[in-house]
């Protein structure tokens, strides 16, 4: 199973979190970035149902994927 770390970080004079490569919106205090991202985290865990992704890579080749609902990262947050 795979680990997301939402790590707060200043961000554009205020705070966002950012997983990997991505960057949220950005929030006016520490705080407030640090409670979305723990509710963002705890998302990212709950189960769904299994959905078909579709997507063109860096070279325009087309993927068709099936992604379980069930297979959800563990998630914790640097703030």
């Amino acid at each position: 199973m795979s680990r997301l770390t939402y790590h707060v970080i200043e961000h554009d004079g205020g705070y966002a979190y950012r997983v990997g490569d991505t960057i949220s919106e950005t929030f006016a205090s520490h705080d407030e970035a640090l409670r979305a991202a723990r509710i963002a985290a705890a998302e990212q865990r709950r189960p769904d149902e299994d959905a078909t992704i579709e997507y063109q890579d860096a070279r325009g080749a087309r993927h068709v994927e099936t992604a379980r609902g069930d297979d959800r990262p563990d998630t914790d947050v640097d703030g």
